[in-house]
């Protein structure tokens, strides 16, 4: 008898109703293109959301990254929306530019500055990508370019120390992530920019709340409010899926396709 898999589905591709993505940073030497790929091609959904910061025009000002493996998942995305899948897309702030393009129609590609989205079990999320509650980014581009570059710095510092683990045939661990965890003002800020989003979410009168920005996949509730923040394609490799009962769930994908690979090599 096959082993029972928790949390997910048997076998690829998993399918859900809605699956949401945020912070993928394409452009961006340290956006996990490859991990974003493989759950691309090993997902189907009716609705996909790209919750901003898709691609990082930012970082693309300064210096162009895009291997190949970025244009794969452009051209996998694309292939979603053509064969079914319909996509809204709702800009961050290091891919703003496409603000100005709100309530864009492109066929089953949708472009959207907030959208409200319905789960099968009749929940109401209003999605946005969250900078807007970002003190740095409200009132100091500056900062937080150099908030960004210093991120960058962080993220080379990790690429280190995870080629190391790989050698001595760790998992993938995320310095960032531990950090955010540890110092004490990341863990306010994070707490104020959560509350910010639930506050607004009980003011569009919604059951609960979708967003990225901070880089930290979570669902917990706050103040009566469901609050979801789908992580990233830069440290964590995370995505919020909405399954066909309308239950909303984390997928770290490095677990998930660790997990999914040695359970069908036991049934192959």
């Amino acid at each position: 008898m096959a082993t029972a898999i928790s949390n997910i589905e048997r076998v690829r591709p998993l399918h859900y109703r809605s699956i949401f993505i945020s912070d993928v940073h394409l452009g961006f030497s340290g956006c996990s293109a490859d991990y974003l790929l493989d759950f691309l091609r090993s997902t189907t959904c009716d609705y996909l959301y790209l919750v901003g910061d898709i691609i990082d025009i930012w970082q693309m000002k300064k210096k162009i990254h895009w291997p190949q493996v970025h244009n794969d998942v452009i051209r996998t995305l694309l292939g979603k929306a053509k064969y079914g899948t319909k996509i809204i897309y709702v800009p961050g702030n290091h891919d703003e530019l496409l603000r100005d393009f709100d309530a864009t129609v492109l066929g089953n590609l949708e472009i959207h500055n907030e959208y409200v989205h319905v789960t099968r079990n009749g929940q109401r999320f209003l999605v946005l990508h969250g900078d807007q509650f970002d003190g740095f980014i409200r009132h100091s581009k500056i900062l937080s370019l150099l908030g960004s570059s210093l991120y960058e710095m962080l993220l080379g510092l990790n690429r280190v120390v995870n080629f190391f683990r790989r050698k001595l045939g760790f998992s993938y661990w995320s310095l960032a992530n531990v950090l955010k965890q540890k110092v004490k003002h990341a863990v306010q800020y994070i707490s104020n920019f959560e509350a910010a989003l639930a506050y607004t979410a009980k003011q569009h009168n919604v059951d609960g709340l979708v967003a990225g920005h901070i880089h930290r996949a979570e669902i917990s509730e706050i103040d009566d409010i469901i609050y979801c923040n789908c992580g990233d394609w830069v440290e964590s490799c995370t995505a919020l899926v909405e399954k066909n009962d309308g239950n909303l769930e984390l997928l770290f994908w490095t677990e998930t396709t660790a997990t999914l690979k040695t359970h069908e090599a036991r049934v192959a």
